[in-house]
């Protein structure tokens, strides 16, 4: 029987996607316009919003890029944004997208000595408890001056690195082999389970590195892009900003280590699991061959790829460079010294970035919706014209639920924006102005690990090769963030309420702060 042009039709649409899942999305389209022109196109604005972060939730169902560039499609062609002001967002934020194309790829070149270094830390940690922590505490400490991107392209790597290695001995087959292929494991009970464990074992970590880099990211004026633009409109230097931030990001950063003991210890929220022996077997053989069968050219590649790491962390630390051209002088230096030479072989690195920036950049489509309705204009006049008692905890916790759904660079610009022009009109003066910069900036980077879309680091675990191999869904993310959530997003808020004020007067008093003319601060940057 021949298949009709309709069937053939939704056959072909979004793929191997369930039928609900494209009538939704047809719907969505089909709903849009009607809602934009015959009822609010502010209404029609936040709906957009809703059915992308769907879209982000059906991730393991259909890459985002697809369905959420239709939706933003349609929104330029309705009149919900123009195509200019998505080119004004994606200027922007131009900084984060080379970061994506050439540190990512960067990081590609690094692989044989990070999966080296790991190895060795995952066979000889082997207390889970331990070995979390120290996941959780590397993330947040490069992540204080890196990137939280590169930091956890870097954890990424490593565990696809890992999942490869036992996937392709456990199913007898060779290297460069389809790892999402599981036919092999069937009818093997014991194989299965112990491949679901395993599963089970790095969605734990990848979770504690993901809220590790929210950690450390929220601590320094490098550690987010957001950090950078509250401390320019503030004008803070390094340690000003480190020092003004602490007494929110430091207790913070304490209790969170402490949620990441706990889950693990009374095995919550989906984490636990602890690394099956099998496994071990396998990456300790692995790892005994490759010592054993090292060649002189294989310590030049690690020895290099040393030097290599020696300059990327100098390079970002003093900010040489754009992240991204340091990521492309990774590549560069790599490549050239490791004996790559071949186009296809250098165009591999780029597989997994560049669906993700092409990603962003629709994200970026969906952010333009937002400025040009106006959508969060209601809630921020909201929260200027409460008592300036409560001004601290308001900034903090919208910051947060707007960070949620949005973009938490794109929230804390819109915030201090708005704060600095409150203070040049004289609405609060300079102090309150400092103490809201600090409320806008760890609220934007706390509550915001509830969800996916909330931290770009997240979205990018989400979205990356490696989600799919250790069943990480949208909603799973969520879960398994959500301690950290709730234990992060109440710690924070009390300590804005109640120690930042008088923590900051102390420091003040201490002579520990510099403190600008007014003058300085209300000049435009």
């Amino acid at each position: 029987m021949e298949t009709s042009y309709s069937r053939a039709f939704i056959k072909n649409f979004l793929g191997q996607s369930p039928d609900w899942y494209k009538i939704t999305i047809l719907a969505f389209l089909i709903i849009n316009p009607l809602i934009f022109f015959l009822v609010s196109p502010f209404l029609a604005g936040w709906l957009l919003v809703i059915e992308f972060i769907f879209t982000l939730g059906m991730a393991l169902k259909c890459y985002p890029l697809q369905p959420g560039g239709l939706l933003a499609i349609e929104a330029v062609m309705i009149g919900m944004t123009s195509a200019e002001r998505i080119r004004e967002e994606i200027s922007a934020n131009l900084e984060v997208i080379l970061l994506l194309i050439f540190m990512v790829a960067g990081i590609y070149f690094m692989k044989q000595l990070l999966l080296t270094v790991f190895t060795k830390l995952l066979l000889n940690l082997r207390n889970k408890i331990a070995l979390s922590l120290a996941f959780c505490f590397a993330a947040a400490f490069l992540s204080a001056f890196l990137d939280a991107l590169t930091v956890i392209a870097v954890v990424i790597s490593v565990s696809v690195g890992f999942y490869s290695i036992y996937h392709n001995v456990a199913s007898n087959q060779s290297e460069n082999t389809d790892v999402t292929n599981d036919s092999a494991f069937t009818g093997n009970q014991q194989h299965q389970a112990v491949l679901e464990q395993f599963r089970s074992f790095l969605r734990s970590l990848m979770m504690h590195a993901g809220v590790g880099t929210a950690l450390g990211g929220v601590m320094t004026m490098v550690g987010e892009p957001q950090n950078l633009i509250i401390a320019k409109s503030a004008d803070w230097q390094f340690v000003d900003f480190l020092i003004r931030m602490s007494p929110v990001t430091v207790p913070v950063f304490i209790c969170g280590f402490i949620v990441c003991a706990l889950v693990e210890r009374f095995r919550l929220f989906g984490y636990g699991a602890k690394l099956p022996h099998p496994v071990y077997e396998v990456l300790k053989k692995y790892d005994q061959k490759n010592s054993e069968n090292i060649t002189k050219q294989d310590r030049i590649k690690l020895a290099v790829q040393v030097v290599i790491g020696v300059w990327l962390i100098i390079a970002l630390a003093f900010h040489l460079a754009e992240v991204g051209l340091i990521g492309l002088s990774v590549i560069i230096f790599a490549t050239a010294f490791c004996g790559i030479t071949d186009e296809h072989a250098i165009g591999k690195a780029f597989q997994d970035s560049l669906p993700f920036t092409a990603l962003l950049t629709v994200f970026f489509a969906i952010v333009a919706v937002i400025v040009e309705q106006h959508l969060f204009t209601p809630i921020i006049h909201f929260v200027l014209q409460s008592e300036p008692s409560n001004q601290l905890s308001l900034f903090y916790l919208f910051n947060g639920l707007l960070s949620s759904v949005s973009d938490n660079v794109f929230v804390g610009t819109v915030y201090i924006n708005e704060a600095k022009s409150a203070l040049v009109n004289g609405v609060i003066d300079l102090k309150q102005f400092e103490l809201l910069a600090v409320a806008i900036n760890t609220g934007t980077n706390l509550p915001s690990v509830a969800t996916p879309n909330g931290q770009a680091a997240f979205l990018f675990l989400l979205t990356s090769a490696l989600a799919p191999l250790i069943c990480l869904s949208y909603g799973r993310m969520v879960w398994m963030a959500l301690p950290y959530t709730v234990v992060m997003t109440l710690v924070g808020l009390l300590c804005v309420q109640y120690l930042l004020p008088d923590m900051t007067q102390w420091f003040t008093n201490m002579g520990w702060l510099s403190m600008p003319p007014a003058s300085e601060v209300l000049m435009p940057h």
